[in-house]
């Protein structure tokens, strides 16, 4: 089966492997990002692995909670309306200032139609406001719904919400990553990164999480489960 749609034949489109991508990301990183900044952003993402933040999440067999969130248009949307539809990918992101996600939506656009042809609709869920959304999903020409969860209420009933560290914080500050004026509150709490597959019925059927947010699924892996399985035990991106 072919996992990349016909625009892959677009010499503005990285067909390669998310994680390629994401290794040279992580590569420039290394190399021009000073190490005691490096250093800060390794203790963070530690001290969440020490918390076995990914090994408590909701898990597969589990009911999924519902939800309404606004699109990027600022339409209501609810999880049963969706389900409605069929299975539902759902990935939890931190947002558009993160290179990482920004990777890892473009790869998800790119299998979009695979996965509509595996029955299920492609929803992405972060805590940035409505206008940010509006802006992630026309900058890099994304073609599923971007779903804005103030406050993280979603993500936490999901158990993927942190509070970010107060040396990462300062950096993101000095990086001008403006988490209240992004995501319209001054938690400073955000997401781990996940992917869940979720059956008509709302129960959980695979989930991928990880505390390292420069780490992410496949998108050829959630095509192949949504062709090839009913059920898959929890991952670990």
């Amino acid at each position: 089966m072919k996992w990349r749609s016909l625009e892959e034949s677009s010499p503005e489109i990285d067909v390669r492997p998310l994680r390629a991508i994401l290794a040279e990301r992580k590569e420039l990183i290394a190399k021009y990002v000073p190490a005691e900044t490096q250093a800060v952003h390794a203790r963070a993402v530690a001290e969440l692995k020490q918390r076995r933040l990914a090994a408590n999440i909701l898990p597969v067999g589990a009911k999924v909670p519902e939800f309404q969130l606004q699109d990027h248009d600022g339409k209501s949307v609810s999880s049963s309306d969706l389900l409605a539809k069929g299975r539902l990918a759902l990935c939890f992101i931190r947002g558009r200032w993160c290179p990482f996600c920004v990777a890892q939506m473009e790869a998800m656009n790119l299998v979009l139609p695979e996965i509509e042809q595996g029955g299920a609709t492609l929803v992405a869920i972060s805590p940035q406001n409505v206008q940010q959304s509006f802006f992630m999903r026309d900058q890099h020409k994304l073609r599923f719904p971007l779903l804005s969860d103030a406050g993280n209420n979603v993500a936490r009933q999901f158990g993927l919400t942190y509070r970010i560290p107060d040396e990462q914080k300062a950096l993101y500050q000095r990086a001008f990553v403006n988490l209240p004026f992004v995501n319209g509150d001054d938690s400073w709490d955000l997401p781990i990164p996940s992917t869940y597959i979720i059956d008509r019925d709302g129960t959980m059927l695979y989930a991928s999480a990880n505390e390292d947010y420069t780490e992410r699924p496949e998108p050829e892996d959630v095509v192949r489960f949504l062709f090839g399985s009913t059920t898959f035990p929890r991952a670990s991106s």
